[in-house]
């Protein structure tokens, strides 16, 4: 979709596009359409059904006085709640009725809100943002368009006092728009096109932004000591990756590292030798999540050149049944060099992870890790779909990601990293075990428990974003299918640490 920032509509606009606050106040703009219309906008607020809440549409079709065919109100809800979130909220709420109206694209008359805490220009590019959100499209598997489903829109016109000044503001946002978009390409391709080897393929298109891509082979990784995710790769034929991503924007500090964020990259889950059944299977193309959103936080990072030092490192596997699959019992060697027993071929993730970490923590001694992972069902049984949730073992980090889940409306819930749960770890034959005996019962803090000893003692939040890679159904700023989620959340906390340097 283009979008434009303009000084004044065009002439022949076919849509035009007013914001209501709920108290009903047009700004400038739209009062002086509403001139022009001889106030068929103020008797539209009327209306019963309109409040001007946020998302709220109402549709005036061929008003006259003005060349549109339509003329839309769209609710921002109350001035004193307005925020960036609800302003995307809000633009996705718009993009959505367009393309349920096979609308082409529309033209935007923005006006700063009285009362307010947000300026003209920042509410065209929020908006702006959540309408490209929403107009997000997965469709390059489907051989004709479908006759009942409209196109994507086409563009997008917001009028503005500041055209250069909205631009400006628009250009961060866009880019948190790309970065969302490829997370979800990635988490939307159907397992046969995406394995370990063409995700790195897709990664190295970031080089072109300026990042460094690196991907270890089989053979690196096992003379590295990178067992445990070896060993996780070991029944498919798609053989695994780490991917290494380098995003420099700023001069290094001595004696401070970038900060770093890990993904689970297991591009498909069969469960392995503890196979899963059959309905829980068909999503498992999505258990790499947690790694197309370090892809697409690179990407946007990248894009807006952000003035910060940033590393991303994606595990890449397949989990399957094979003769060579890893067994319940096995023992191997770590990465860090502790030995660790198997024991739930299907908890494979954590496997992933602890190589990955560790390679992390050692080789770029990072001020905080952040890692991201479709970990466990037990999350999902404790939170739902309204909350993600975060293990840490630094209070300010877990308040600073915490704070910008609830700034893009991506919220996570503090989970406990306590001590008895290390001893559900205990092995009587290795140094540690990955899995407590009891599958189900806490699984996620177990799990955490594990990741923790593998971090080397830096700030660390693991976040077990279980449940939240796809949508069931259209959102406000997702259409139903895999979501990006996580890429606007630590977007939001690398943008507060940018404010700090």
């Amino acid at each position: 979709m283009k979008i434009e920032f303009v000084a004044k509509p065009a002439s022949d606009a076919a849509v035009l596009v007013v914001l209501v606050p709920q108290d009903g106040k047009l700004g400038a703009r739209g009062e002086a359409l509403d001139r022009s219309l001889s106030g068929a906008l103020q008797r539209s607020l009327s209306l019963p059904r309109f409040k001007g809440k946020k998302g709220e549409i109402a549709d005036i079709l061929v008003p006259g006085g003005t060349k549109a065919r339509r003329v839309i109100l769209l609710g921002l809800g109350l001035p004193k709640e307005i925020d960036s979130l609800s302003l995307r909220e809000s633009g996705g709420a718009l993009a959505g009725h367009l393309l349920a109206e096979f609308e082409a694209g529309a033209t935007v008359l923005v006006d700063g809100v009285k009362g307010g805490k947000i300026d003209e220009e920042e509410v065209a590019g929020e908006i702006a943002l959540g309408a490209s959100l929403r107009n997000y499209r997965f469709d390059r598997f489907l051989t004709k368009p479908k006759p009942d489903k409209a196109p994507a829109l086409a563009r997008l016109s917001l009028v503005v006092t500041k055209p250069a000044a909205a631009q400006k503001v628009s250009g961060r946002l866009q880019a948190i728009a790309n970065g969302v978009n490829l997370a979800r390409d990635l988490t939307n391709e159907p397992p046969n096109e995406l394995y370990p080897e063409s995700f790195v393929s897709r990664a190295k298109a970031l080089a072109k932004l300026g990042v460094k891509v690196e991907a270890l082979d089989e053979k690196v990784m096992a003379k590295l000591g990178l067992n445990a995710l070896l060993s996780v790769g070991r029944g498919s034929a798609n053989p695994p990756r780490l991917l290494v991503l380098q995003y420099m924007g700023a001069p290094a500090k001595k004696n401070e590292g970038p900060l770093a964020f890990v993904g689970k990259g297991v591009c498909f889950d069969s469960g392995g030798l503890c196979i899963k059944r059959s309905g829980a299977m068909y999503d498992m193309k999505g258990d790499m999540a947690g790694g197309a959103a370090v892809v697409g936080l690179i990407r946007a990072l990248a894009e807006r050149k952000a003035k910060v030092n940033v590393v991303g490192v994606v595990g890449l596997v397949e989990n399957m049944p094979s003769g060579t699959s890893f067994k319940p019992g096995d023992i191997v060697k770590t990465l860090a060099g502790r030995t660790i027993e198997m024991i739930d071929t299907d908890a494979e993730g954590r496997l992933v992870l602890i190589d990955a970490l560790y390679y992390t923590a050692s080789r770029f001694k990072p001020k905080s890790i952040v890692d991201l992972a479709t970990l466990t069902y037990s999350i999902q049984q404790a939170l739902g779909t309204v909350f993600a949730g975060i293990f840490a073992n630094n209070d300010d980090l877990a308040n600073q990601l915490t704070a910008a889940g609830v700034a893009v409306g991506e919220r996570l819930w503090r989970m406990p990293l306590d001590k008895g749960y290390d001893e559900h770890l205990e092995s009587r034959i290795a140094d540690i075990k990955h899995h407590a005996d009891d599958a189900e019962s806490g699984d996620a803090p177990h799990a955490a428990a594990l990741l923790k000893q593998f971090v080397e003692d830096r700030p660390w939040a693991h976040l077990d974003i279980a449940g939240r890679e796809f949508a069931a159904k259209d959102r406000a700023t997702c259409p139903a299918g895999g979501t990006g989620y996580a890429v606007q959340l630590l977007e939001q906390f690398v943008a507060k640490a940018e404010d700090a340097i």
